[in-house]
């Protein structure tokens, strides 16, 4: 699981704020006292890794009440894939499970066990990929998180809405740790049992807040709309190299292209984190200076270690095919794909698209205040641009409604999403069709210089 996730900067508490030595302020404040320390109820369990191990809990697990608090630890970093190398589980009556996935052919005893029993999880989106891989699905659940964000909490982190809601500090310093290691530390394990701990009774904190706000049928929508959540999966995931939007040539792109390809298909060999045998900037430097030859090609900046030697020969022939392709088949400039240009482009390519994105964009900022909830919560921001990018044709009010709210549904939008933001999307298609374009600037008329002595 990850750290704290953050919707709303903090207050910049910048150094010219901050009084001099030689300069006489008020006593400050005394701070706050840390909250106490989350400890684990009931100790730390043992971890699940054989087969008679797993079928005794799976029999508590089923035997026990109420919701399922889930999560998963990955190696994000470390390794290439993205798979679960540790799985935890609490429910009340069976107590916290740490399981081994890496240990087993398949978990179906715990899918089995669960049942239809509701699952908790914080940010389950990136969790829900790698438990199905290991065959667990949830038929109903709850994302802690994504309830935060409908309420407006400013961070959602599961360390801090514990804190915030129940008074209690957890500690973070193992998120990041590669947990593909074995034996895993208890420090570690620690850890992990904890991010379980607390779900249940954070789960019955935050839905006494739904009701209180109103919003427990758009968490409703939500957690339906998660159940079919799948990973993005990028046309181009080459474009993602960090610094390649600066290089100028289509050349260039196309060497950024074939080294990350070679480094891709390195690193799910060798099952490594893509950057830990290349890193991004020597892919960059190297799409620069186009080296084809072994010596030139470990002299460039970020070749040296790392296995650039033990792979030259790979990277070499994958940058003299570059120099040999035809102008043709260089990539473009800009990204395919089928939605909208990018809205700094609107103004020029459409300037109608422009002022609906404009009215729009201020009143849905104006909106989500008003609700308490982020922007990109309430709605989509893809599915807002490629609306006003291309609305309906429909003009009568009526006609329109209709439209835009079959439209936006096609591209995944929740109900509550269209019961709340439609007026100001047809408002904004409206009033952008009757506003009169600017008046072109006149003409300057110079004074007839004759006239003049």
């Amino acid at each position: 699981m990850s750290g704290d996730t953050q919707v709303a900067p903090e207050p910049d508490d910048g150094a010219a704020d901050a009084p001099t030595d030689d300069v006489t302020t008020d006593a400050a404040e005394p701070e706050a006292p840390l909250a106490p320390l989350l400890e684990l109820r009931d100790g730390l369990p043992p971890i699940i890794e054989t087969d008679e191990a797993l079928a005794a809990y799976c029999e508590k697990l089923a035997a026990g009440s109420g919701p399922v608090a889930i999560d998963a630890e990955r190696a994000s970093g470390y390794r290439y894939s993205s798979r679960a190398y540790l799985i935890q589980l609490r429910r009340e009556g069976a107590g916290t499970a740490l399981v081994d996935p890496i240990a087993f052919e398949s978990l179906a005893p715990v899918q089995e066990a669960i049942g239809d029993a509701e699952w908790i999880l914080h940010a389950a989106t990136q969790d829900l990929a790698c438990l199905a891989e290991v065959g667990l699905r949830p038929t109903t659940l709850f994302d802690t998180e994504l309830v935060g964000r409908l309420l407006g909490h400013p961070r959602v982190g599961l360390a801090t809405l514990v804190e915030t809601l129940l008074g209690q500090r957890m500690r973070k310093e193992h998120s990041a740790v590669d947990w593909s290691r074995r034996p895993l530390p208890e420090p570690w394990l620690d850890y992990a049992a904890l991010d379980v701990e607390v779900l249940l009774e954070l789960r019955e904190l935050l839905v006494a807040e739904l009701e209180e706000a109103g919003k427990t049928e758009w968490a409703r929508q939500e957690f339906e709309h998660l159940l079919s959540f799948t990973p993005t999966v990028r046309a181009e995931p080459w474009r993602r190299v960090s610094g390649s939007h600066r290089l100028r040539g289509r050349r260039a792109l196309a060497a950024v292209r074939a080294l990350w390809e070679v480094r891709d298909d390195i690193a799910r060999s060798r099952d490594v984190t893509p950057g830990r045998v290349l890193p991004d900037p020597a892919i960059i430097a190297a799409a620069e200076a186009l080296p084809t030859t072994k010596a030139t090609l470990l002299a460039t900046p970020g070749f040296k270690g790392r296995g650039a030697d033990r792979y030259s020969a790979r990277w070499v022939a994958a940058l003299e095919a570059v120099t040999q392709l035809d102008e043709a088949d260089l990539p473009s400039r800009a990204p395919r794909g089928d939605g909208p240009p990018p809205p700094r482009a609107w103004a020029d390519k459409d300037p109608v698209a422009a002022r609906r994105l404009a009215l729009a964009r201020e009143r849905m900022a104006t909106l989500s205040d008003e609700l308490h909830l982020p922007v990109e919560n309430l709605l989509t921001p893809d599915y807002l641009r490629r609306i006003l990018w291309q609305p309906p044709e429909e003009r009568e009010v009526g006609e329109l409604r209709e439209a835009v709210t079959v439209q936006l549904l096609g591209y995944g939008a929740r109900s509550w999403q269209v019961a709340q933001t439609l007026e100001l999307i047809v408002t904004a298609i409206l009033e952008a069709d009757a506003t009169p374009p600017p008046a072109e600037p006149s003409a300057t008329v110079e004074p007839d210089q004759s006239d003049e002595d």
